[in-house]
């Protein structure tokens, strides 16, 4: 008894091959853009430009600061961040992203750890550290922050994890 079709076995798991592959490449490059979409976002906070900030949230965004403050919704975001930047000379962020992960093919979650250079300086302020959490959507093939929080990582108690952080 032989089996009907055996000898389309190797195309077909050669064609799963090739998808698997190209979705592979497909989730790096995703990934690549929301990265990308991190560092514009600490790019514009750097050059003080409230209105580049603005544009990579969604219109319904949330913003949670390292104070604890928030910004809701893409207008206020905006104006929020004029009066920061008009107000003072605001700190350099420098960062590492930590993980990308998607909780969808639309939606993604993006951990970074930030440290702030404060200006005319050429160190980072270890009591400036954070946690960042970014939630983006792709809305019209488009990834946008729906959600970013800025954490102040204290480590109260715990100098030697400020101190490891600040060197990362």
């Amino acid at each position: 008894c032989s089996m009907r079709g055996t000898s389309q076995f190797p195309m077909v798991i050669g064609q799963i091959q090739q998808l698997d592959k190209f979705i592979q490449k497909q989730k790096e490059m995703e990934t690549t853009l929301i990265e990308k979409l991190h560092e514009a976002l600490l790019s514009y906070w750097n050059k003080q430009d409230a209105f580049g900030m603005a544009s990579l949230f969604t219109k319904d965004a949330n913003v949670i600061g390292f104070d604890g403050s928030q910004m809701n919704g893409q207008e206020q975001i905006e104006a929020e961040l004029k009066q920061v930047f008009a107000d003072h000379k605001t700190a350099s962020y420098v960062w590492k992203v930590e993980e990308i992960r998607f909780l969808d093919p639309q939606v993604a979650l993006l951990r970074a750890i930030v440290g702030m250079v404060p200006p005319g300086k050429k160190e980072i302020n270890p009591s400036t550290n954070a946690i960042q959490s970014l939630i983006s959507i792709k809305e019209n093939n488009i990834w946008k922050i729906a959600l970013f929080q800025n954490t102040a990582a204290q480590f109260h108690g715990r100098p030697e994890l400020v101190e490891a952080m600040t060197k990362e």
